[in-house]
């Protein structure tokens, strides 16, 4: 008999009811007994399960173990064993899984109260937001104190108030502004460099040149196109292109200030700059002549471009977290196409060439005292307030700026109402000539014209005219002269703080003397000097010191309101000179009846100038006659061939 065909034993049998019994405990440990009887009437095991038949009590477990209805054999005695043991091993293996599906799903549950804990803070910074912040008592009483504190204010000051509003209200500019607009009308606009002394309206001309611009269909500027304004002594950046307020910026994502979803993800976000702000209309740049060289180039270079490139080592272009208008930045730069306008008081020979082969240029004249006068009596208009019929010239005769003219104004005006308001009985708005001079002394101002034109002749005395910073001026320029202990060996002396140029004039004058005249200047002893102790730039001052050394040596007298410019040569001839426009304004402003230049200078003289007679002249002995009329005859008998 074989050791499979035995029988089995009491005690085997009754531990593997035991072991049935256990597996039962287990189900119903695992799924409860409810649902373990619940699974066993569906599985047609119910029955089975209350018999007291060992092997049918085995076959309710591998039905529901198994979970098949169609298992129905009755397994036999000697394969129980077996079976159990199977049993076992399936209920580990469930046991197993599920201790491991219940970990995992403790792990997901973790990950999404995380996730559910941030969308809701998510959700509370959101609500926040949108009622007003974080705000506590604190910050809303400083809220309200800001609040307050912005719906006070003062007044416009003078100069905003007092600004012209249209182009005909710009006093004296008429050439230059008509340039302008001419050249911001036209399909095709130009960039511009204005170039003129301070206060003359070279912005305000630009702001509203744009305006006009806008109302004429030739003109590619549309209705919004913008007007930015900057100064170009403000224009700092840093060379490693962390900050750029003209051009704009990258910088590191997480210091660049950018929003916390791209500084979080490392993704660079440009920072554009003042020229696509101005993209469309105009960028204006007050005092270029001071901008950064490397900055100003860097401009040059957008000029042509018409755009702003950015680049950084943090830009991936591979990132899908990039947003589309920061890709679009850093692929195709930032559109830039705007018109430059810069303006400033320094010459052009003094700016980048490559700025001025780049941009028409436009000239502003200095203000004569009428145009001073105008702007003070329009500007009284726009106060509502009356003048004494002297403080328009009084004011003109300490500035040649409409901006200081229109400040002075102001505080006459502040001064007045101040007066008036302590007197009882009417008041009047009336700005007199004691409230000028009263503001005109505690601002310590002198005149500024002190040489003035007068109608008397003087011997040895020459009024002569020079220029700086667009604007003119007179020279007084004196000469003695007396005969020397010995002939021949008499000197020249002539003050050195005039300049090397003023002095080279000097011996060439002692030249031209002796071919006007026929006499050698070494038999005098001359003394030539430039009252103020002016600094001459240039050798213009050459046709005035000539004309007062004749004058002091042969006693001729000078016509004081005839003022000259004009470099001489050793022949007798006078060259032309720069700033001869400037050079006619001062003289106009010191009274001057006429200015005598060089002929070769004539084209600069503006057309329909009034208010002075401007002489050509090609020799020194053609300049004598205007400016020694009595003696007339004996300089041309004396010219020479230098006549």
């Amino acid at each position: 008999m074989s050791k499979e065909n035995l029988p089995i034993l009491a005690s085997d049998r009754h531990m593997m009811d035991r072991q049935v019994d256990a597996l039962y405990g287990v189900l119903c440990d695992i799924y409860g007994t409810e649902k373990v009887v619940l699974r066993a009437s569906k599985l047609e095991a119910l029955d089975l399960i209350r018999s007291d038949n060992l092997a049918a009590r085995v076959l309710a477990l591998e039905k529901l173990i198994y979970e098949d209805p169609t298992i129905n054999d009755m397994p036999a005695e000697e394969d129980i064993p077996r079976i159990l043991a199977a049993l076992q091993e399936e209920i580990a293996d469930f046991i197993a899984r599920r201790t491991v599906e219940e970990k995992l799903e403790q792990r997901i549950a973790e990950r999404l109260q995380e996730r559910h804990e941030e969308y809701i803070q998510e959700v509370r910074r959101q609500v926040l937001k949108e009622n007003n912040g974080p705000e506590n008592a604190q910050t809303l009483k400083k809220l309200a104190i800001l609040e307050k504190m912005s719906r006070v204010t003062l007044s416009r000051t003078a100069l905003e108030a007092l600004r012209p509003r249209s182009l005909e209200e710009i006093v004296g500019q008429d050439d230059a502004v008509q340039s302008i607009l001419a050249k911001l009308a036209s399909p095709f606009p130009q960039h511009m460099i204005i170039y003129g002394p301070p206060g003359v309206g070279k912005t305000t001309a630009a702001r509203l040149a744009l305006e006009e611009a806008k109302k004429i269909t030739s003109s590619p500027f549309k209705p919004g196109a913008p007007f930015v304004e900057v100064d170009g002594t403000t224009l700092r950046w840093d060379p490693r292109e962390v900050t750029n307020p003209l051009l704009g910026s990258v910088h590191d994502p997480i210091y660049q200030g950018a929003r916390r979803d791209l500084a979080e993800s490392g993704v660079p976000e440009p920072k554009l700059g003042l020229v696509t702000e101005a993209h469309g209309g105009i960028l204006f740049i007050d005092e270029i002549g001071e901008m950064d060289p490397l900055l100003l180039n860097k401009l040059l270079k957008v000029l042509e471009d018409k755009r702003v490139e950015f680049d950084s080592s943090y830009y991936d272009p591979g990132d899908e977290s990039v947003p589309r208008y920061i890709k679009k930045l850093f692929e195709e730069g930032a559109p830039a196409d705007f018109i430059l306008i810069g303006a400033t008081t320094r010459e052009p020979e003094e700016l980048n060439p490559a700025l001025r082969s780049r941009c028409a240029e436009v000239f502003f004249a200095p203000l004569t005292p009428a145009h001073v006068q105008t702007i003070i009596r329009e500007a009284a208009g726009r106060l509502g307030v009356k003048l004494e019929p002297a403080v328009p010239e009084l004011i003109s005769e300490y500035t040649i700026e409409g901006r200081k003219a229109i400040n002075i104004l102001a505080e006459a005006y502040g001064l007045s109402l101040y007066q008036q308001q302590r007197k009882k009985g009417r008041r009047r708005r009336l700005i007199t000539v004691d409230h000028v001079r009263q503001v005109l002394r505690s601002a310590r101002l002198t005149p500024y014209v002190t040489v003035k034109a007068r109608d008397t002749m003087e011997v040895g005395r020459v009024t002569g005219l020079a220029v700086a910073g667009f604007v003119g001026s007179v020279l007084e320029i004196e000469a003695m002269a007396f005969p020397a202990r010995e002939p021949g060996k008499g000197s020249i002396r002539f003050n050195e703080t005039a300049g090397s140029m003023a002095r080279d004039s000097v011996f060439n004058s002692a030249v031209v003397f002796r071919l006007l005249t026929g006499e050698d200047l070494y038999n005098y002893d001359v003394h030539v000097n430039i009252i103020g102790g002016a600094n001459i730039d240039g050798p213009s001052a050459g046709l005035a010191i000539t004309a007062a050394i004749i004058s002091a040596v042969q006693k001729r007298p000078v016509r004081q309101d005839i003022a000259v410019t004009g470099e001489i040569s050793i022949q007798g001839k006078v060259k032309p000179v720069g700033g001869v426009l400037e050079k006619i304004y001062g003289a106009k402003q010191a009274g001057m009846k006429m200015v005598l230049i060089p002929a070769e200078n004539a084209a600069e003289v503006p057309a329909g100038l009034k208010g002075i007679a401007v002489q050509p002249v090609e020799t020194v002995a053609a300049a004598l006659d205007y400016l020694m009329p009595a003696a007339r005859a004996r300089g041309r008998r004396r010219s020479g061939a230098g006549a």
